[in-house]
């Protein structure tokens, strides 16, 4: 397996099966100088390699599918086979419709009713991909805002997803 600085720097040239990454959680810190995006990409790529038996969750509060499925298609994934495969699932935050006014989440709606879904198209996997589950979130700072400015709920559904990878 080729290596590269990158994947040097995230662990992820060790010959570790199924997922380097397995087990951990991984934040990536924008910086004025660069935006940590690359390296979301690069890792994203690398769970869905030809090679790995990874199933992704990718939720989306920055950019929509198409913007990633470009980026990926140009680092030779394709996001859409990948999806028609269930390797890969895409959940559009950008169309989240959050509570007006002062009431914040609540129990129908926002960060718990996406835990619902990521629950749901996890238990609906076969058994055998459920030891292999990567949650990938593009950007927490969006969540919060999605959250009505409640780091208590982000660190609450962090905690949950965490969880949730770690019972199956």
């Amino acid at each position: 397996r080729s290596s590269n600085l990158l994947d040097e720097a995230l662990g992820l040239d060790q010959v570790i099966e199924p997922w380097p990454l397995r087990g951990r959680v991984v934040a990536i810190e924008d910086q004025v100088e660069t935006s940590g995006s690359f390296v979301l990409h690069h890792l994203l790529k690398r769970s869905l390699s030809p090679n790995s038996s990874n199933v992704t969750i990718f939720i989306a509060f920055s950019q929509p599918f198409s913007h990633y499925d470009r980026i990926l298609r140009k680092l030779g994934c394709n996001l859409v086979s990948q999806r028609d495969n269930s390797r890969f699932f895409f959940f559009d935050m950008l169309k989240l419709q959050c509570p007006d006014g002062d009431e914040g989440i609540t129990p129908e709606g926002g960060l718990i009713a996406l835990y619902g879904k990521i629950h749901k198209t996890i238990s609906a996997l076969p058994e055998i991909s459920w030891k292999n589950v990567s949650i990938i979130i593009d950007d927490l700072s969006l969540m919060e805002v999605a959250a009505n400015g409640s780091s208590d709920y982000v660190l609450d559904f962090l905690h949950y997803c965490r969880t949730l990878t770690s019972e199956f």
